[in-house]
């Protein structure tokens, strides 16, 4: 795999092109100069500029330093998801490092991604914990010289240069409605066990969720509330006891994520609800297996999360490197994974999500 030494910093990082850059906006203020070092690259939401150059044969810059800030630390999820990111890294001579908060609330990534910026890195793979909270420090970090690729959880679009979709939308959506309907044949309430309120996908999941049910052969099916476990094992268990006793009648819970999927899974393994209540989602075949096993879960669904944080580090270091801008149409090669393509709104989509049963999940091991 080619790699070059690290061409010179051209951002802000260096005096001279931050008194440069000053003077420049000072020269041309009626014309509002943008004030960032990508203002010939990027448009005024942040999208790449369809005029600027990628160079596709070019080599990954040697040590990159890429940072990966999960929704939160010590997550199962995405323990596995930074672990891809990090083989990638090594696999292109970059340097790694994980850091971020210890609990998924809407502005508590902020400050990292400030030190992330205060420190020079090259790229940051952040899965949001809020679309627009994150975007101010963003902006920054990318005025400051760094590449932002959001993984599992986007930002707005103007905040970012790519996001790396685990699948798409629609796909998660109409398959975790589908694995609920065989479940319970087709009627019955159901309540969703989500993360927090404003993740993005979450929220995107849930959404399309709902058009789903609306339609012809769901017409039996009726999603009664959704809840909220914030991404906490403890809080998403009294979540789910909590929407058993306030709806008696409950025949299943799609839980997309993998925290509250477990959470769920652990609260019904031990209750009378046990094979009674249909449970599914989005979860790792280790957090699942057991419950797979003892007959709590029937089937559930993910994509590998260590191909996830591969293919972020992978379009991070693309983009640090030149051989991408963000722009729709451009392609580049992740590794191992193969051929990836750039598509609407600067989105890169891992593929299909996978199916987990009894009789596939002991093929798995993350």
């Amino acid at each position: 795999m080619p790699v070059t030494p690290r061409r010179p910093r051209v951002g802000p990082r260096t005096g001279v092109r931050v008194g440069t850059a000053l003077a420049a906006c000072a020269a041309l203020l009626a014309t509002a100069c943008s004030g960032t070092t990508r203002g010939e690259e990027e448009d005024e939401a942040g999208a790449a500029d369809p005029a600027a150059s990628a160079d596709p044969s070019a080599p990954i810059e040697e040590g990159l330093s890429v940072a990966f800030l999960p929704k939160q630390v010590n997550n199962p999820y995405f323990t596995v998801a930074n672990e891809g990111g990090r083989a990638a890294v090594e696999e292109f001579g970059g340097e790694y490092k994980e850091t971020g908060p210890s609990e998924a609330s809407a502005s508590s990534q902020v400050s990292y991604i400030n030190t992330l910026s205060q420190q020079q890195t090259d790229v940051i793979a952040i899965a949001a914990n809020d679309p627009g909270a994150v975007c101010g420090a963003l902006e920054g970090a990318r005025s400051a010289g760094a590449r932002v690729v959001t993984f599992d959880s986007d930002s707005d679009p103007g905040c970012r240069d790519l996001f790396v979709n685990q699948a798409t939308a629609e796909g998660i959506a109409r398959t975790q409605v589908e694995l609920i309907s065989e479940q319970i044949g087709g009627e019955g309430q159901i309540a969703v066990l989500s993360a927090t309120p404003n993740a993005t996908n979450q929220n995107a999941w849930i959404a399309l969720m709902e058009e789903e049910l609306e339609k012809p052969e769901h017409a039996g099916i009726e999603l009664v509330t959704v809840a909220y476990g914030n991404d906490e094992d403890e809080k998403s268990f009294q979540e789910t006891q909590g929407l058993l006793r306030s709806y008696p009648d409950l025949a299943g819970i799609v839980s997309p994520t993998t925290v509250g999927l477990a959470a769920a899974a652990r609260y019904l393994s031990g209750s009378e609800y046990r094979g009674e209540v249909a449970l599914t989602g989005l979860g790792t075949p280790n957090q699942m297996r057991e419950f797979v096993a003892d007959g709590t879960v029937e089937a559930f669904a993910l994509w590998n999360p260590a191909d996830l944080g591969h293919l972020a580090a992978w379009a991070g270091a693309s983009l640090a490197s030149g051989r991408i801008t963000g722009a729709e149409g451009e392609t580049f090669t992740a590794g191992d994974l193969g051929e990836f393509t750039i598509e609407a709104d600067g989105t890169v989509v891992l593929g299909p999500p996978t199916v987990f049963t009894e009789e596939n999940i002991d093929d798995f091991s993350f």
